[in-house]
């Protein structure tokens, strides 16, 4: 009886013992359950991640890229700016050297005018002279001609 009773305690205490393993083990299979829910997320998170990493380094290299095409494109425009400034400089030069000939041509312009001018004066008292030399000249022509006519008179006058 006490054999008996001593395993009727020993198996009360076995199915208690039986009864906590079981909920211990219930726990652990929920907590199995919870982590590899939590697995699950953590890998759909991470894949997600990996995605997001895969495109950012995509965009990355893009934005590079971009980044190399405008340095270069802005390194292709300074040269051509500074060629511009360079031509604009030159075109700077050549325009004052103009301007200063222009201005050296309208003196000498100035000149020739007022040369012109004198010489048109000249032209005229050299008309009016020669004009009035031409009356001098018929004038004197004409009393040679009146001296003559007398001369031959007197002549003839005389030889009569």
């Amino acid at each position: 009886n006490r054999r008996v009773q001593g395993l009727e305690e020993d198996l009360e205490k076995t199915e208690e013992k039986l009864v906590a393993a079981n909920a211990k083990l219930d726990k652990a299979g929920t907590a199995a359950d919870d982590s590899e829910r939590a697995k699950k997320v953590f890998q759909n998170k991470a894949e997600d991640d990996e995605k997001r990493i895969i495109a950012l380094e995509k965009e990355l290299k893009e934005a590079r890229e971009k980044a190399e095409a405008a340095d270069a494109a802005y390194d292709e425009t300074a040269k051509k700016l500074l060629s511009c400034e360079s031509e604009l400089e030159k075109a700077e030069e050549r325009a004052d050297v103009g301007e200063t000939k222009i201005t050296e041509l309208e003196e000498e312009l100035r000149v020739v005018a007022n040369n012109l001018k004198s010489l048109e004066v000249a032209e005229e008292k050299a008309n009016a002279r020669e004009k009035s030399y031409k009356e001098q000249i018929k004038t004197l022509t004409a009393k040679l001609k009146q001296a003559e006519a007398r001369a031959e008179f007197a002549s003839k006058s005389v030889r009569n």
